[in-house]
């Protein structure tokens, strides 16, 4: 197959001059080899269960569903939103290129459109400088970009505008172009964009786009794929080679049966890989996308899917507000009742609240850590103890038991199995997933169970109970 470039329309050729793109994409290509000195590739962990960085260390996934970033923001609004994520401890947003609402007619804030024609071989040289821009200082903030090519409206036209502009020679063609402009980049790639694969065809488009980013970025990122709501990408391809972990969309209920239980189905997968959620319930959001019936979603509706997705075997969480991943605003057509705009919505508390969980996590061994809810004493009444709905408790721990955790999302009494956890004596901690303050307990012979009741006995907060072995001296949970 013929490079892109050489194939573009002889209006461009003549209009901009094929010496003149290729200079302008090498400047760029410069641009970002120095952004991303500071950002390590990532890869997948020696035991397939986490990610790390190209010298080994563990990296937390902490993401932000920023769909709508290079297609409504300036370069100004986009760095505060970079900046703003930055400090409240995400490493990851996810954004696309190619985006949902008229992503492909629209204009993105400097009145440009992605495409000539709606072709994919004919890309827009000044709309791609505005997404480099972006890209660019996310990676200077320490922020990788969860980049997806395109939505999946423009492959499979279900539930989306379209139109459908893809085939397989033309994804792989627009799949070697833009794999080889972010060849440098801090990201990861994120194909399909939140629609069905229903048909070998789509199949083939998505393979054949994943087989063009291989060869322009030359295998320098990861890759993986945004599915449909209550979905994985494990069930269309989990086998594939090009899928290096795999991505759910748990969705936008508030109960953990049926939704954020299927983490754990996905970490039981043979061939092993990591598994996070990619886009849990919003903050902000109607629930069930039935606000008349259930009302809009709060910051503990957010921190509840952290814990259960991340206790229940998941290498990391990505969190969305509502109003930001859409950039909702006053020249926007509202979608879904967002309840107020994206730069009042950046600072909703739940965006704090599961930057404090991961500083929690990686205040403890991660490469090591399992579910196990058998850390869990089951009540007589097991839907009091682990529970079911919004009260249900998960569990994870170190495989070396120099540590556990128990996320308790209401404050009941319950018994947790001290014999878990590797020393003869654990020091006991409670963990405020609201404030990040860690309250310590005590230290107990490690013999049998012990019985703990959180500090807010009888109402729905959450919190964590840390379980150390105490002879390993770990600092309070959520410090380093």
């Amino acid at each position: 197959m013929k490079p892109l470039a050489s194939r573009l329309s002889p209006h461009r050729r003549e209009t901009e001059g094929h010496r003149g793109v290729v200079a302008a994409l090498l400047s760029f290509l410069v641009a970002f080899t120095a952004h991303a000195a500071s950002l390590p590739s990532l890869k997948i962990s020696d035991n397939h269960r986490c990610l790390v960085t190209s010298e080994g260390r563990p990296f937390f996934w902490l993401g932000d569903t920023a769909w709508e970033l290079f297609h409504r923001l300036s370069r100004e609004e986009s760095e505060l939103y970079l900046k703003n994520r930055a400090k409240k401890g995400f490493n990851v947003v996810q954004a696309v290129a190619l985006a949902e609402f008229d992503g492909l007619t629209a204009p993105n804030f400097y009145g440009r459109v992605p495409l000539r024609n709606n072709d994919p071989l004919q890309p827009d040289e000044e709309y791609f400088k505005h997404v480099d821009w972006v890209v660019a200082k996310a990676n200077s903030l320490g922020i990788y970009v969860g980049f997806l090519p395109t939505w999946g409206d423009k492959w499979n036209k279900k539930w989306g505008a379209g139109p459908e502009i893809f085939t397989t020679e033309n994804a792989e063609a627009y799949g070697e172009w833009i794999g080889r402009r972010y060849r440098s980049a801090g990201l990861v790639w994120i194909l399909g964009g939140d629609r069905p694969v229903e048909t070998e065809a789509h199949k083939a488009i998505l393979r054949a786009m994943a087989k063009g980013l291989r060869k322009g970025d030359g295998g320098a990122h990861l890759m993986t794929f945004h599915p449909t709501g209550g979905a994985g990408s494990s069930v269309p391809f989990h086998n594939e080679e090009w899928l290096d972990f795999n991505m759910r969309q748990n969705g936008h209920g508030a109960e953990f049966t049926g939704r954020y239980d299927k983490t754990r189905e996905d970490y039981d997968r043979v061939p092993v890989k990591p598994v996070l959620d990619g886009e849990p319930i919003y903050e902000g959001h109607p629930v069930a996308f039935n606000a008349k019936s259930f009302g809009h979603s709060i910051a503990a509706d957010a921190r509840r899917p952290f814990y259960w997705d991340v206790f229940t075997g998941a290498c990391g969480h990505s969190y969305g507000h509502h109003s930001v991943w859409a950039m909702h605003s006053a020249k926007q057509k509202p979608i879904n009742s967002p309840l107020m705009p994206w730069t009042e919505a950046i600072d909703e508390p739940g965006a704090t609240q599961v930057g404090i969980g991961r500083r929690l996590m990686e205040s403890r061994p991660m490469l090591t850590r399992v579910p196990d809810d058998s850390i869990l004493v089951p009540s007589d009444y097991p839907t009091l103890v682990p529970g079911a709905g919004t009260r249900r408790f998960v569990a994870t721990r170190d495989s070396d038991g120099s540590y556990a955790m128990i996320y308790v999302p209401v404050g009941r009494a319950f018994k947790a199995r001290l014999d878990k956890i590797s020393g003869s004596r654990v020091r006991a901690w409670w963990f405020n997933t609201r404030d990040g303050s860690a309250l310590r307990i005590g230290e107990f012979a490690n013999i049998g169970s012990r019985e703990f009741t959180p500090p807010a006995p009888g109402e729905l907060l959450d919190w964590v109970l840390v379980l150390d072995d105490a002879s390993k001296k770990y600092p309070p949970p959520g410090r380093r």
